[in-house]
């Protein structure tokens, strides 16, 4: 019985053949062929055309604007959103364009959810008929840039008491305060700016030229440096009071674009890993030490059995995410898993990838030390992962551990 046993395993396992090494669960199965679609077309964009210069502006510090129109014609931004000339794609679909656009940067990737999910999105959600016609046409073609201004100096993890004020003065509000660590806030046209008023916390659309802001850029980073890092200053910005977001109240409404920008995190992260694992993987087919690939190592191996099994679980992680996402069933605490779990994982992957390659992997000749630091910084934005963690524990035990 057991030989028989045995045969049979044997003879299944052989008509099924043998998975990528990248995709070790044909994940890739259980996608239908538009997701596919939008995959390979965006990994196709990233391959051509990002990571021939990524490295450069990594290096320089500089953000890759040019990319900016390619990446509106694909229709990436807003993609998740309906109407105004947004693509309306699935959750799964947006996922996946995070995955890819992060498989290249980090920083990339960054861009293209601060347009969608923290800009685009609070005005699709809480914003004005005018507001939105106004506003998600342009940025959806690219043409004009958003910011999210929430994190501030003295409050980071602890937005809910923020120090930004807008008080109501006739026909305006007078923001004064300070945002920081805002990706695309120098380039901005749009800065969606959440503030203490007499009711409460609201959102504001504070235009770029508008008189008492001004926005200055965080120099001398070591992460995410092919991405646009700024300081928003507010002194007595008079803002129209149509430029509110009306239609939300409290931190209801910084939370939830939260929510949605910690989603593509979840899917994205997936791709830096990726990339780290592929990178270390064929490194250790091709270098020879002791007379031998390292690869036939078994420490190498082992490194590599973690980074790809990992994997696996980070991507089965985010592609259930999105089905919850796309059924409605998605709750804050599930994403809260998933970012807190991918981001971990990733950034393991990309140090233990690192190692595989030794000296060579400090290099900018390969990407791992660039996804490496990009990812410390993804580690801490959108909720860092000590905040993830009691948001699952409050979850969990139905102890509140944050006061």
């Amino acid at each position: 019985m057991v030989e028989q046993t045995h045969a049979a395993h044997t003879s299944i396992s052989r008509k099924a053949p043998l998975p990528a090494v990248s995709d070790l669960y044909n994940i890739d199965h259980l996608l239908s062929e538009e997701e596919r679609m939008v995959r390979d077309t965006v990994r196709k964009f990233v391959r051509e055309r990002v990571l021939p210069i990524i490295g450069t502006h990594f290096e320089a510090g500089t953000f890759p604007r040019e990319l900016v129109s390619e990446i509106a014609a694909l229709g990436l931004l807003g993609m998740h959103l309906e109407g105004y000339g947004c693509a309306g794609l699935s959750a799964v679909c947006y996922g996946l364009v995070c995955q890819e656009l992060e498989a290249g940067d980090s920083g990339i990737r960054s861009f293209v959810s601060v347009q969608g999910s923290l800009a685009m999105y609070p005005i699709w959600a809480f914003g004005s008929d005018e507001q939105k016609e106004h506003w998600l046409p342009r940025m959806a073609r690219g043409e004009a840039i958003g910011c999210f201004g929430l994190t501030e100096p003295d409050r980071g993890s602890d937005a809910a008491h923020m120090q930004t004020t807008a008080r109501l003065d006739g026909d305006a509000y007078i923001l004064n305060g300070t945002k920081m660590w805002i990706t695309n806030g120098s380039i901005a046209d749009v800065a969606v700016v959440w503030a203490q008023t007499s009711e409460g916390i609201r959102g504001f659309l504070v235009e770029r030229g508008t008189p008492g802001f001004s926005t200055s850029n965080i120099h001398q980073k070591l992460s995410l440096r092919a991405s646009v890092t700024s300081e928003l200053h507010f002194s007595d910005c008079r803002v129209p009071v149509q430029n509110m977001l009306p239609n939300v109240l409290g931190m209801r409404g910084p939370l939830s674009c939260l929510n949605e920008a910690r989603y593509g995190i979840a899917w994205g992260v997936t791709g830096a890993a990726r990339t780290c694992y592929e990178t270390a993987l064929e490194y250790a087919k091709t270098r020879i030490q002791f007379g031998r690939p390292i690869a036939g190592f078994q420490l190498v191996q082992n490194k590599l059995v973690i980074m790809a099994t990992e994997l696996v679980k980070a991507q089965l992680l985010a592609l259930q995410l999105g089905r919850l996402k796309d059924e409605g069933l998605m709750h804050p605490v599930q994403i809260s898993l998933a970012k807190r779990n991918n981001v971990r994982e990733a950034l393991h992957t990309a140090r233990e990838a690192r190692s595989v390659l030794g000296a060579n992997g400090i290099t900018l000749e390969y990407p791992i030390i660039r996804h490496m630091n990009n990812l410390e910084s993804v580690f801490t934005y959108e909720g860092t992962d000590d905040i993830h963690t009691l948001i699952i524990g409050q979850a969990i035990t139905g102890e509140n551990a944050f006061s």
